[in-house]
């Protein structure tokens, strides 16, 4: 077991590391574009990965904490005046309140029951926001450009923005790993198997089941902060945009639920698979049903995912890769 705490995570980071340095020395911009959205969709997968993969609720409206993030974060920065670093942190505390005050009731619910419950929270938020004058309403919030002169300038912006969302991924990560490898952990993955049989042991379902889904928002609250800083633009529709709550379960199901990984890897798969139908014209309009094919196929002949998979052909990766 300590062979495998040594190596994963610090070749996860230093690999993180020199991927996020190397578009900024090649002067890459294009690279770094793609390297963004790959580092947000980890983030997304491995938050989703500790409620959906450690504890067995797959929740399908999960980026509900993104928009939320993002649109607490953006009311900082352009009403109030906050830099982005302060507005980053401060916008993650009411994600993670919510979080704890909807987790009470809808944690008591499993199963399908569970994930229809997210969905209808993620759609009563979008509506919320829609009809909510003091975040823009259905037209949102947009940055003056003036915004971005206290970071150097647009650029500059962005490339905070880039090295941000790096952090926020190594993070989720991080704390993605140490939850696997601690007794709290164990906990959540006991509940997973058989919650009633967790209780006869003596686990109190409730509070390890709301910590987790608690920190699994925490995440994607500063990934959307990040992402609508770079954007400058932020309304109900993309903010709390179901497709890309589904996509990030599909990078979950692809990289191997319950691994840390697996999210990763399923992350960079999906995203590299996305990047190639978008630019074929003959497959770009079945982007969405090869998804769904994708997640079908994985599902039925790889339920491990790729991570799993490879595990299971390789043996010497189980003392390695979580």
């Amino acid at each position: 077991m300590k062979r495998m705490r040594v190596p994963f995570l610090p070749a996860i980071v230093a690999l993180l590391a020199v991927l996020a340095a190397f578009p900024i020395l090649t002067n890459n911009p294009s690279m770094r574009e793609e390297l963004f959205l790959v580092f947000m969709l980890v983030t997304l997968a491995s938050s989703i990965n500790i409620i959906m993969g450690y504890t067995g609720y797959v929740s399908f409206g999960h980026i509900v904490f993104f928009g939320l993030g993002g649109y607490f974060a953006f009311y900082l920065m352009q009403i109030q005046g906050w830099h982005f670093i302060p507005s980053l942190i401060v916008a993650a505390i009411p994600s993670a309140v919510i979080a704890a005050l909807i987790g009470f009731p809808i944690l008591r619910l499993r199963g399908a029951y569970f994930a229809l419950a997210t969905v209808g929270i993620n759609e009563a938020m979008r509506v919320v926001f829609n009809n909510w004058d003091l975040f823009g309403g259905a037209v949102g919030m947009f940055f003056n450009f003036s915004v971005y002169t206290q970071y150097g300038g647009a650029k500059a912006a962005s490339e905070l923005a880039y090295y941000t969302m790096t952090v926020v991924a190594i993070a989720t990560i991080t704390v993605s790993y140490l939850i696997k490898r601690s007794k709290f952990g164990l906990a959540l993955m006991a509940i997973r198997e058989d919650q009633d049989v967790a209780m006869i042991v003596g686990i109190r379902p409730s509070r390890p089941k709301i910590a987790a889904y608690v920190i699994s928002a925490v995440f994607p609250a500063m990934a959307g902060a990040t992402f609508f800083f770079k954007n400058g633009i932020i309304e109900p529709g993309h903010a709390f945009e179901l497709l890309r709550s589904i996509e990030s379960l599909v990078m979950v199901v692809l990289g191997g639920i319950g691994t840390v990984a697996g999210p990763i890897v399923g992350a960079a798969a999906y995203e590299w698979l996305r990047g190639f139908l978008i630019t074929n014209p003959a497959l770009a309009n079945f982007q969405l049903f090869l998804a769904g094919l994708l997640l079908l196929v994985t599902v039925l002949f790889v339920s491990s995912g790729l991570v799993g998979w490879l595990r299971e052909r390789f043996p010497v990766l189980r003392s390695y890769v979580p």
